[in-house]
């Protein structure tokens, strides 16, 4: 459990569209294998420490001929923002992943200043 030492809690969240690759034909929907897809988000303002971090398929397009094999994770967390990775397997054909996320964590009080 992540205990926040006081009331400067933030609460960021959004969503990316992480691609869409039947329309170009692209490596998710053509190819075969292991796969990954990686893309950093920005949060809209640091926090003190790095914040807990969850993500979530919002949408999920796939073929029908084949096996849906998926997994998102979140990784490299910091103050600033965090990468969300998307990796799929097999003959699984991935026509475009939106993922949702929301960041938690406890922000900079506007009188804590760094001097060095």
């Amino acid at each position: 459990m992540k205990r926040l030492r006081n009331h400067w809690i933030g609460i960021d969240q959004g969503e990316v569209v992480l691609f869409s690759d039947f329309q170009n034909d692209g490596e998710m929907w053509s190819g075969e294998g292991p796969r990954q897809m990686v893309s950093h988000v920005s949060f809209g303002e640091s926090y003190r420490t790095p914040p807990t971090v969850q993500a979530h398929l919002s949408m999920w397009d796939i073929s029908n001929g084949a096996n849906g094999r998926m997994d998102v994770q979140t990784d490299d967390v910091t103050v600033d923002g965090f990468k969300i990775v998307f990796r799929t397997w097999g003959d699984t054909k991935v026509a475009r992943v939106r993922v949702g996320w929301q960041a938690i964590g406890e922000l900079r009080h506007a009188d804590e200043w760094d001097l060095y």
